[in-house]
This record gives C-alpha cells, sequence and structure tokens, in this order.
C-alpha cells in the first residue's frame, strides 16, 4: 500500500510533514540492504506506530528518522533540512529518541544531574536550569528521586528519567524503540498516560514496538516493514 500523503489527523490536515524520507535506502558496512526506496511522511499531532518481524528494518528506520544514522541513497529531511547537514545537537533539539534500553543513554551519577545536562550546553542560567529541571522531576514523578543514581533506578523510572531527558530539549517529535519492553501493567498504563500528556502538546511520536495492545490503544497510523519495504501504511 502506497504510504499516506496528507493525512487528516484528528481533524486538522497536516500538510507540511515534520520528517519526510525521499528514496531512502540503508545498508550497513559491507552488509546487505536493510532498507530499500522507503518514502515516507510523518506529522506533528499524530502518533505513528511501526511494526513488522524482526529484522524488517524498524530499528533501522527508526534510527535514520532520527538522524542517529544517516541514509546511504536518498534524503532524510528534518523540517525541510537535509539530516545530512545537521549535527547530532542540532537534530536532537527537534527529534528524541528513546534507546529500548534506557541504561544505553543514562550518563550521569544522579537524576537531577542528568535532567540537567543537555540544558548546560544551552547556555541557560542556573535558574532557568533548576526551573526547568524541577518541573521535570515533578511531571514524571521523579522529584524523590532526584538525588539517587539512574542505574539503581526500576526500569519504569530509569524510562522516565530518559524521557524526561529528551524533552528538557523540547523537541517537536519523539521516537521510542519497544518501550513497553519489560514493564507490566502498572508501568504501561503510567506510560500511556504520560504519553498522552505529551500528546496534548502537539508532539509528534514514533513508536516501534511488537506490542499490538499498546499500538492499538494509542496509533493514530500503523506502518508496517517487512523485508525493508514498508508493506501497509494506514490510519486508524
Amino acid at each position: 500500500m502506497a504510504a499516506c500523503d496528507a493525512l487528516q489527523v484528528k481533524g486538522v490536515m497536516a500538510i507540511q510533514p515534520y520528517i519526510q524520507l525521499l528514496n531512502v535506502s540503508y545498508r550497513y558496512p559491507r552488509g546487505e540492504w536493510v532498507l530499500r526506496d522507503l518514502n515516507l511522511k510523518l506529522y506533528q499531532n499524530q502518533f505513528t506506530a511501526i511494526t513488522g518481524p524482526n529484522g524488517s528494518g524498524k530499528t533501522t528506520l527508526g534510527k535514520l528518522i532520527s538522524g542517529i544514522f544517516k541514509p546511504v541513497k536518498g534524503q532524510v529531511l528534518i523540517n525541510g533540512r537535509d539530516s545530512r547537514e545537521m549535527s547530532l545537537g542540532e537534530v536532537g533539539k527537534r527529534i528524541g529518541y528513546l534507546f529500548q534500553n534506557p541504561n544505553h543513554q543514562i550518563f550521569a551519577p544522579s537524576v537531577v544531574e542528568e535532567i540537567s545536562l543537555a540544558l548546560k550546553f544551552r547556555g541557560l542560567s542556573e535558574k532557568e536550569i533548576h526551573d526547568i529541571v524541577a518541573d521535570a522531576l515533578e511531571a514524571f514523578h521523579l522529584s524523590h528521586l532526584k538525588d539517587a543514581f539512574p542505574l539503581r533506578l526500576s526500569r519504569g523510572e530509569r524510562q522516565r528519567l530518559a524521557i524526561a531527558s529528551i524533552l528538557v530539549n523540547d523537541p517537536g517529535f519523539l521516537i521510542m524503540d519497544e518501550p513497553t519492553t519489560g514493564l507490566d501493567l502498572k508501568r504501561k498504563k503510567t506510560l500511556s498516560g504520560m504519553l498522552e500528556d505529551l500528546g496534548k502538546k502537539g508532539i509528534g511520536m514514533v513508536v516501534i514496538s511488537h506490542d499490538n495492545n499498546f499500538v492499538r490503544h494509542h496509533a493514530d497510523r500503523i506502518i508496517v516493514i517487512s523485508g525493508g519495504e514498508i508493506i501497509d501504511d494506514r490510519s486508524c
């Protein structure tokens, strides 16, 4: 099925995509092609799920969309700019990426320092940083853990910390790779509530997931990848 072009999203016609892939192909060095000739438009105010079998190219697609990987062929445009012309820092201000394992993106010795890390590179004053971090700690129910060592937190707490650290950059888009892995039903409900709040703020989201119940609950649009190609793309 052809990829959706201009979608009716929550009652508003989305005209300008936040992210666009133009004839994108990708392979690892000396490897076979993982993705081939993908064309795709992704919009804010929309929750898009990417599904498909293991080895189909889902995670690779997520890293291309987020600017972590650069296409071997074609272009990835972020707000109309070619991702090849942007540093990871520039991309990070526009797109947040949540790894499947939150340990892969937590570096600081305490929760409060982890959330502060990106803000310190933006030239903000100490008061601005303090206020933003305090709001993030409260919003993600981490205030009582602000001095804790992140890698001693539960998986759900580490995931909330990783999302908080991403969102203080104020990106317009969030990409999550298998965010429900290892979460019990209670933690899934907590995550669902957070994502619904983010959606109300107009943040675009892509979730790569095998969790069909989670996808059905949240997705406005479902993209199915198989063999490195989009085989289905439908609004829900």
